[in-house]
């Protein structure tokens, strides 16, 4: 029995569509389908997410959105008209449409979770028809029926244990169950979305749920490659990864797969294969609880922009107890997450993702810092990169950490930070956003 969850490219368009029927009706262990909402068509094109945010924005804001309504059912008309669906079913998304944005115009975060979960829930009922069609008994599963509850927080839902138990019972119901990702209800009955690129979390939540053999996430890529293609042309495509790998590299920049997805899957030991909507044959990468690391210590690099750094100097700082909560709690006072602390005997430094100091929040995060920590330097150093170099073989490899500082010196990659854990499941560095892929390439060179 397996799960497969189809990203947005992988249900874009009718041609689309037909890929992914033919996949999960090849392999009758393919019981259980999540899909997401509609991806870009093309380059250029709009992911129907965004399509719904822009709509939710223009009613909250009280502007014209006919216009961008408009835009979301053409969407799907094109999908039903090209797979020559009943134009019934377009009757019902236009309404089901309409009357969330009559019983929720007045409350903004609702509004928004329940028209983003709609791209994902209507998707879901196009491809149980489409099914049907073919012949296949299939039932669209609506994510309260299916038993997922999660916690009441707008764009940010948690799964519920009680859910896990409700979505074994799917297992008693036949032919294929087409559920769609990204929401969920709270306990008073609300639409609830998990955060961005949530379906991954949902296709997750389901294969526990109903203990599949496999999870099956299908995207647009062949593999997960040790390093972004963009900056490295033809990487090696990797064939396993372990958890926690894969969930460093999603961490630090690896958009394949949703950091937060693994972790349903990881606590019941399902082994999880990305795999290519467009050429299914391929082997995929698997992901599982161990592999052999001695061919290949490090798995992957990893990287992202954005960041700044916070860095606070006092003198004898270690000998002030508290200091670092302290610090750490003016941050959260504001509603901020960090990444990363690297500190000395008299320093600290605090690297976070640079939007988060947007507006007035920087000056009062810096004040209250010199007038309640009573610091002698407090500064922000801005544009920088986070780089990953992720393995769990590292913890057994000598030298990793020595090519890493040779191949930035190689590149003359000036190095701002370094931090690592102590599981040495990765290693963390601090540069410029303007030689981040520099120094990507000269530890690709090194480790691969």
């Amino acid at each position: 029995m397996k799960v497969a969850k189809f990203g947005g490219s992988s249900v874009a368009n009718a041609q689309q569509f037909q890929k992914v029927a033919n996949i999960v009706t090849a392999d009758d262990a393919r019981k259980f389908v999540v899909v997401s909402a509609p991806g870009k068509r093309c380059k250029d094109d709009t992911k129907m997410t965004d399509l719904l945010i822009t709509l939710a924005k223009k009613v909250i804001e009280h502007d014209i959105y006919e216009g961008v309504l408009a835009q979301v059912v053409a969407r799907y008309d094109e999908i039903v008209t090209d797979l020559h669906l009943s134009r019934d079913i377009l009757d019902v998304i236009s309404a089901s449409l309409q009357q969330m944005i009559d019983t929720y115009r007045d409350q903004p975060e609702r509004l928004l979770d329940a028209l983003k979960a709609s791209g994902e829930d209507n998707n879901a009922k196009l491809m149980a028809h489409y099914l049907r069609q073919l012949g296949y008994e299939a039932h669209y599963v609506n994510p309260k029926d299916a038993g997922i509850f999660v916690t009441d927080e707008p764009g940010n839902a948690q799964i519920l244990p009680e859910s896990y138990e409700q979505l074994a019972k799917l297992k008693e119901r036949s032919g294929i169950l087409v559920i769609p990702g990204f929401f969920g209800y709270s306990r008073s009955g609300h639409i609830v979305t998990f955060p961005r690129g949530g379906s991954d979390i949902t296709g997750s939540i389901v294969a526990a749920g109903v203990g599949a053999e496999l999870y099956e996430n299908f995207t647009d890529v062949d593999s997960i490659y040790c390093v972004n293609p963009s900056i490295v042309e033809h990487p090696c495509q990797l064939r396993e990864l372990t958890y926690r790998e894969m969930r460093e590299l999603s961490y630090a920049g690896f958009s394949v797969f949703h950091d937060e997805a693994l972790e349903p899957v990881y606590r019941r030991g399902i082994p999880v294969c990305v795999k290519n909507t467009n050429n299914p044959e391929a082997p995929g990468t698997m992901i599982v609880a161990t592999r052999d690391h001695r061919e290949r210590p490090v798995a992957g690099i990893a990287s992202d922009t954005g960041f700044c750094s916070i860095n606070v100097s006092k003198y004898l700082m270690n000998r002030e107890i508290g200091f670092g909560r302290r610090l750490l709690q003016i941050l959260e006072d504001e509603g901020i997450s960090y990444e990363h602390t690297p500190s000395g005997i008299d320093n600290m430094s605090v690297i976070l993702r640079e939007e988060q100091l947007a507006g007035d929040v920087e000056r009062r995060v810096l004040e209250r810092i010199v007038k309640e920590l009573r610091v002698d330097e407090v500064s922000i150093e801005r544009d920088l990169a986070l780089i990953m170099v992720v393995g769990e073989g590292m913890e057994r490899s000598v030298g990793i950490a020595a090519k890493a500082t040779a191949a930035f010196a190689r590149a003359n990659v000036n190095i701002e930070m370094i931090n690592q854990g102590s599981s040495e499941v990765s290693m963390m560095f601090g540069v410029k956003a303007d030689a981040v892929e520099k120094a990507v390439r000269a530890l690709y060179e090194v480790y691969f």
